[in-house]
């Protein structure tokens, strides 16, 4: 989620930051401490807490009768002596901070704020800050069906997907003018590169090719060989002034690297520190480094481009180190082994002698194998203590019979979180004598790079799209209902007088299947933007004699899709006609719509609907049964009744050359620029 403030006068001025590693719970004494370096050293203008600031979840009945630490901060008995800002580290976060944070939006007491597991906050000096919370597993980094909340330890493709989305969005002051704001947008349409820098990145993890051409020394030689792979790639585009990691080791230890260099990008310099853990034990006789406090000058194109660092390296991320040669036959043959080091090779072993049982013991049943190394965490369970084909979970089974899903999965086809959308009792609904799918069968999922929504997706009709916010963005549709340039030729003139038409979806940036699948923890900012943009859209219309039909088919199947609502602007003298129209066409199609009061939609999550709001604020829902035959293209054939024009049922038939697509949302733009909240 991105914020915006608008700059002071002193935006050119140093801002002075303290950024801090894991609290691991102690927040009463991480707070001391900051008062006492903010009065030594200060005054800070804010800090930064990286890491895990809560700490692994606690046993139910341990939280001393709702008084530990978590609570009183929540509950504001806790002094704050500096504005700052925390993320999710490397455990889950408690149920009561999710639940503050549903209700506020991220402020959890007075200067405290939460920032978004994936997402930009602009600084009121003008500093993009962004942030990547949870830790990377390669399992289920790429089988999440949506972005994990916070009641997951992991992020996926989807939260970096995310991530990346928000970064192309820049950021404007209030005393920007218009066309100043629609410039931005022109360069985000285009996606220009430029426009996804930022001054600040803090993540929990390392990126893994950090280490690469580096001469500082690491606390433990495992750091070159670990890390994300995903945030390589999140670094190359957002090209960080300054990154801050928490995960370096275990515990955490201290690590800055020398600065290196974007020569892209004007010689741009980043740096990048990894923090220890607050009060962590000391090792060798020397506590672990935790604080890191750097003044950082807001960007203005004023300012001069910086000058090359004495000490800078190759950038690890655009010139990566080349890979040792892999070892010939000749090399094994000569003797050399990489195991047992330089032992004589008269000739090849056979499969059965000496050698071989000893080393398929010491594989398969040795005691001291069983053993996993100092620190490793079972990437199953997250728990450190057994090896991975050891971890209780490993066969754990789910609500339907196949295996119990890794923490941070949701079925894509009904929601659930306790089984594989391959043993999902709706995927495999259609099919002949209930037995499941063999996998050769199986439907490919759609992926964010495949979906027509995503903004990753490069096929995406970018030029249609009028308006991005923090959470959502709004585009027009290919092929709108409303007739318009050379397709209102011969139609009658009195449709829409809304300028391009008017017929525009509201789409999550982040990928889900429904609005009714977000997850609990991340809904509430997804559906007050929607919301905002609906306020928006009923306030333009009406300045043009129409009201506004909203309608959504929120349709789970196997393949999923991304969730969006339609806009459409019905002129003020056929509104009588909508809620008739649309319960006759429902009766017709076998299913009839409900009132309905609540956002919360009858029968849960793992429901399919269509859903329609009114000109006059109430919102109808039919349930679609299983099995039941639904068009998805409903909601347009009623309006399209409603409005006189059966023609424009077939979206295909009704797209425009891009020419006259680009006309309509300049159009749109210029009509909806006094009313769009994202600016």
């Amino acid at each position: 989620m991105e914020s915006s403030t608008a700059p002071t006068a002193s935006s050119a001025s140093p801002v002075k930051i303290l950024t801090v590693g894991s609290a691991v719970g102690s927040i009463r004494d991480l707070f001391v401490k900051i008062k006492a370096i903010d009065a030594k050293h200060g005054k800070f203008d804010c800090v930064l807490c990286i890491g895990d600031f809560f700490g692994p979840l606690k046993e139910p009945g341990a939280l001393g009768n709702g008084t530990d630490e978590t609570e009183q901060l929540l509950n504001g008995d806790i002094e704050v002596p500096l504005k700052c800002y925390i993320m999710q580290g490397e455990n889950p976060l408690p149920d009561s901070v999710i639940e503050k944070y549903a209700k506020t939006g991220g402020e959890l007491c007075k200067d405290v704020f939460l920032l978004n597991k994936s997402g930009i906050m602009t600084t009121a000096h003008g500093l993009r800050i962004a942030c990547l919370g949870g830790i990377y597993n390669p399992g289920i980094y790429t089988t999440a069906e949506a972005p994990p909340g916070f009641a997951s330890p992991f992020f996926s493709t989807h939260t970096v997907e995310r991530l990346l989305s928000n970064t192309l969005v820049k950021s404007s002051s209030k005393s920007q003018s218009k066309n100043q704001t629609y410039s931005s947008l022109t360069s985000i349409l285009n996606a220009s590169s430029s426009s996804q820098l930022v001054d600040i990145l803090i993540t929990n993890d390392w990126p893994a090719c950090i280490t690469q051409h580096s001469s500082a020394p690491l606390s433990s030689p495992e750091f070159s060989s670990e890390g994300a792979i995903p945030l390589d790639e999140v670094i190359r585009k957002v090209k960080p002034r300054y990154h801050f990691a928490a995960l370096g080791g275990r515990p955490p230890q201290f690590w800055e690297r020398e600065p290196f260099v974007w020569d892209d990008e004007a010689g741009r310099v980043s740096r990048f520190v990894s923090l220890g853990a607050f009060g962590a034990e000391a090792m060798g006789g020397k506590k672990p480094r935790w604080f890191y406090a750097f003044s950082i000058i807001p960007p203005s194109p004023s300012n001069p481009a910086p000058s090359r660092p004495t000490n800078a390296t190759k950038n690890p991320f655009t010139e990566l180190a080349p890979r040792p040669p892999k070892r010939t036959l000749e090399t094994f043959e000569s003797g050399e082994n990489f195991i047992w080091g330089n032992v004589p090779q008269p000739g090849k072993r056979p499969r059965t002698s000496e050698y071989s049982t000893l080393f398929r013991h010491f594989i398969t049943s040795c005691p001291e194998r069983q053993k996993p190394p100092e620190g490793y965490v079972c990437r199953i369970c997250n728990t450190p203590g057994h090896l991975v084909r050891d971890c209780p979970t490993r066969h754990a089974v789910g609500d339907t019979g196949g295996r119990k899903p890794r923490p941070g999965y949701v079925c894509r086809a009904c929601a659930s979180e306790e089984h594989y959308i391959e043993d999902c009792p709706v995927a495999n609904a259609g099919q002949r004598g209930g037995e499941r799918r063999g996998k050769r069968d199986q439907v490919k999922e759609i992926g964010p790079d495949e979906c027509w929504f995503c903004l990753s997706n490069p096929n995406l009709a970018k030029h249609l799209i009028v308006s991005i916010g923090s959470e959502c963005y709004v585009t027009l549709p290919k092929g709108q209902i409303i007739p318009t340039q050379s397709n209102a030729v011969g139609n009658d003139g009195s449709i829409s007088t809304v300028p391009g038409g008017g017929h525009v979806l509201i789409v999550p940036i982040a990928h889900h299947p429904t609005y009714n699948t977000i997850p609990a923890d991340i809904a509430p900012p997804i559906l007050e933007e929607t919301d905002k943009y609906k306020s928006s859209l009923r306030a333009l219309y009406a300045a043009h004699n129409a009201s506004a039909v909203f309608f959504e088919v929120g349709r789970l199947s196997t393949k999923g899709g991304h969730a969006h609502v339609q806009a459409v602007p019905v002129p003020t003298s056929l509104v009588g006609k909508v809620e008739q129209t649309f319960k006759s066409q429902g009766i017709d199609f076998n299913g009839t719509l409900e009132d309905c009061q609540s956002s919360a939609l009858p029968g849960g999550r793992g429901r399919s609907y269509f859903r329609v709001d009114l000109p006059d604020g109430r919102t109808l829902v039919h349930l679609i049964e299983e099995h039941a035959p639904f068009g998805v293209q409903f909601g347009r054939q009623v309006l399209t009744d409603i409005l006189g024009i059966p023609d424009r049922v077939d979206w295909k038939a009704c797209m425009l050359p891009e020419e006259e697509d680009k006309a309509d949302v300049k159009a749109f733009k210029a009509a909806f620029a006094s009313f769009d909240p994202s600016m």
